[in-house]
């Protein structure tokens, strides 16, 4: 048996190249703090509204250009440290994010382009405060009575 000799005409051409892909941006998310000065969970992120794995430290994503929404939060016993920050990413761009999770449970977290304070100094010193009192008094009362 013998096959039969090919079509006459022109070699198939190949197949097309892909698409080129749209450049892609940057966006360079520091989470400020570690488990030791913050919380055991690292904070959820959320990049229009889809979850971003990310921990402690800086965290490379790379995105699609455009306006991007970050929303960024802590975990512990309920919700806290909620914050957002909508930037524009140009195509080959890096953009730099921080964020900075309270001190306490009770108030926001900060993000911006630079570097952040930690809120919620002033109210961790006054609980402090209020708890110390508490000892010497107790301590004093003791004293006195003993």
């Amino acid at each position: 048996m013998s096959l039969p000799p090919p079509p006459p005409g022109p070699p198939p051409s190949p197949p097309p190249p892909p698409p080129a892909q749209a450049p892609a941006g940057w966006v360079a998310l520091t989470l400020q703090g570690s488990v030791m000065t913050s919380n055991m969970i690292a904070p959820k992120v959320r990049m229009n509204g889809y979850p971003v794995p990310a921990s402690y430290g800086q965290n490379p994503i790379l995105v699609h250009p455009g306006r991007i929404r970050v929303d960024i939060s802590c975990q512990w016993l309920r919700e806290y440290g909620q914050a957002t920050l909508d930037i524009d990413v140009a195509p080959g761009q890096t953009v730099p994010v921080f964020y900075a999770a309270p001190l306490h449970q009770f108030t926001r977290g900060r993000i911006g382009h630079e570097k952040q304070p930690r809120p919620g100094v002033v109210g961790l010193v006054v609980t402090l405060v209020v708890i110390l009192a508490f000892v010497v008094a107790v301590v004093a009362a003791a004293v006195v009575a003993g």
